[in-house]
Parts: C-alpha cells; structure tokens; sequence
C-alpha cells in the first residue's frame, strides 16, 4: 500500500499482516480522492483542512489527506494491531507534528474533547458488519464537530442497507468492487 499523491507520493504505508483489519483498496482510496480534488458537486479543499479519521485503521485516509497538504488529521482507533502500525506509519513519514491518534473507539467521540475544533472533513470507516453507523452521526451532530460545509465521507459495504439518506444530505454516492461510498453533508 503507497500514498498516491502530495508530498509523500509513493511512499510506503505498513499493513497488518492477520485479516481482522480491512484496510482502504488504493483504487478506492485514490477514486475518493479523485472526487474530492475534481467533483464540481463538492466544495471541499484538502488543502490546510481539519481532517477526522474514524476507524482509521492503518491510517491510510487520513495519511494520504496529510500528504495533499491537510493542516491536521486527528485518528481513532482502538484495535491493538492495526494502532500500532497506524502510528508506526505516522511515526515512519514523520507526521507526528500534524496528527494525532486516539486509543479510543469512535463511538466513544465524547470521551475526547473535541468540541472546539468544526472538521473540514471527516471519514467514517466501521467494520462493514457494524450497524451503528446513526448513533455514531448523532455524536457528529451533538458534539458539534461538523458544520454546514463539512464534508462525511463514508466508507460501506455495497450491499449495506444503512439508509445514510434519512441521518444526511447524500450529494455523491459511487460503488467499487464491494465498497459504496457516500459523501454526504448534515442535514
């Protein structure tokens, strides 16, 4: 896995070797940033932009955000594994400056004071077998984390049936291969 573009452009990331992490396709992970550079329906700049990692798993989203030039990237995850090789990569390209990880699940949000910080762009990656995908929208809007021109980017499976339509506003949706893919403003 490699960072597609930005200033670490084919570097190198770590995955976990065991199966219980399902790290972002790069051919996902490079079509999402593919819209977000190029979409005329999204208004949304990566440059100098606060970026909300949840599930980050290895890292990959909020990594490659960083690389295009975010200001900050703030990760959750809390699987021993795939923590340990998220910050090994930050640690890796030198990236502490600009991120920081959370041990925490992102359904814990509240745990951690966010509250003064409004995200440019916040990806939402659960398990594909996770269904709690409102509560965690209801932390979003509750905590405030998210405004009128924040951007959700949401990571599932096709064949899910979480009705992202009726918690908010779906502007793009795209499938590949077993990932559907919403970008999605609050209601």
């Amino acid at each position: 896995m490699r960072i597609i573009s930005g200033e670490l452009k084919g570097k190198k990331l770590s995955v976990p070797l065991d199966k219980s992490t399902r790290p972002l396709r790069d051919m996902v992970r490079e079509s999402i940033f593919n819209i977000l550079d190029h979409s005329n329906k999204l208004s949304t700049e990566i440059y100098n932009s606060k970026v909300l990692d949840l599930f980050s798993g290895t890292g990959s989203f909020g990594i490659e955000c960083l690389s295009r030039g975010a200001a900050e990237v703030i990760f959750f995850e809390n699987y021993h594994n795939s923590l340990k090789i998220l910050k090994q990569n930050i640690f890796n390209l030198k990236l502490e400056n600009r991120s920081i990880v959370f041990d925490y699940s992102a359904y814990n949000l509240k745990e951690v004071n966010l509250e003064d910080r409004i995200f440019n762009i916040i990806f939402l990656d659960p398990p594909f077998k996770d269904m709690k995908i409102k509560s965690l929208i209801d932390q979003i809007k509750k905590l405030k984390v998210a405004d009128e021109n924040s951007l959700l980017v949401i990571h599932r499976n096709k064949k899910s049936e979480d009705n992202i339509s009726q918690y908010l506003n779906v502007i793009d949706e795209k499938n590949y291969g077993l990932s559907k893919i919403f970008f999605c403003k609050l209601i």
